[in-house]
């Protein structure tokens, strides 16, 4: 089994390199990932510049760029004559639930992976602590997906609770929920005395009942979400016709 990991925390990030060594008995591991710390990079491609890649350890690389650019060159370039049969992005150093997936550079990568054909989960632990938890849990997906393929062509979104104890989580299949808007940008004024401003603080949860990946993670349960990469409306087609016809 061959295993590509990527993240947007970076390639030196504890969360990557714990999945790493968690999967290391099962699969032969490849690590290409961003340089730095790129979170919130979302779908971002490097187009102005060219990627700089420096392998740092035997399988691991770092590039120069997104997390979208580190699975596109992964997938098109260094492993293109041999597939890895799996995907896995994280874990990440916090949760991605709700709207944060539209944000997320590990959703991202794995994203670009399901693009390129191959499936792929991304993986957040809803805390800094507990990584090897997380991991267990990824390799027990993978492990799955290994004898039982993942029955959809979706991506999947996993958040794991930040517990020491692995074996009394329970998985739980989700949906996304939603949250209110972003709290107001923060405004200071740098040594110089010019203004600069802070993203603010996520929003509350707005839509977090029963059902919902807010819910599971509340109650202590890991949450796991199928994704669809398809934005259409296609319930509005129909009256988006009419509507064209109106004017």
């Amino acid at each position: 089994m061959k295993i590509l990991l990527s993240n947007d925390d970076g390639v030196h990030a504890k969360g990557i390199r714990i999945l790493a060594e968690e999967l290391a008995d099962i699969a032969e591991i490849t690590i290409v990932a961003p340089d730095r710390n790129r979170s919130g990079a979302s779908n971002s491609l490097t187009l102005e510049q060219p990627l700089r890649v420096n392998q740092i350890e035997p399988n691991i690389y770092s590039v120069q760029g997104t997390p979208t650019d580190c699975v596109h060159f992964a997938l098109n370039e260094l492993m293109k004559d041999d597939l890895p049969d799996l995907l896995l992005s994280g874990i990440n150093h916090g949760a991605n639930l709700g709207d944060d997936v539209l944000y997320s550079g590990t959703v991202a990568a794995a994203m670009e992976g399901h693009f390129l054909g191959v499936q792929s989960i991304a993986f957040s632990l809803v805390g800094k602590v507990n990584f090897t938890t997380a991991a267990k849990i990824a390799k027990r997906l993978a492990v799955q997906h290994l004898s039982f393929p993942v029955p959809t062509n979706r991506l999947l979104n996993v958040n794991v609770p930040d517990v020491a104890d692995v074996q009394s989580l329970e998985l739980e299949v989700t949906r996304l929920g939603a949250r209110h808007h972003a709290e107001p940008m923060l405004k200071q004024v740098d040594p110089r005395g010019h203004e600069i401003y802070w993203i603010g603080p996520p929003g509350k949860e707005q839509d977090a009942g029963n059902g919902t990946d807010f819910y599971a993670i509340e109650r202590g349960r890991v949450s796991i979400t199928p994704l669809q990469v398809d934005l259409t409306a296609h319930e509005s087609l129909l009256t988006m016709e009419h509507w064209l016809k109106e004017s």
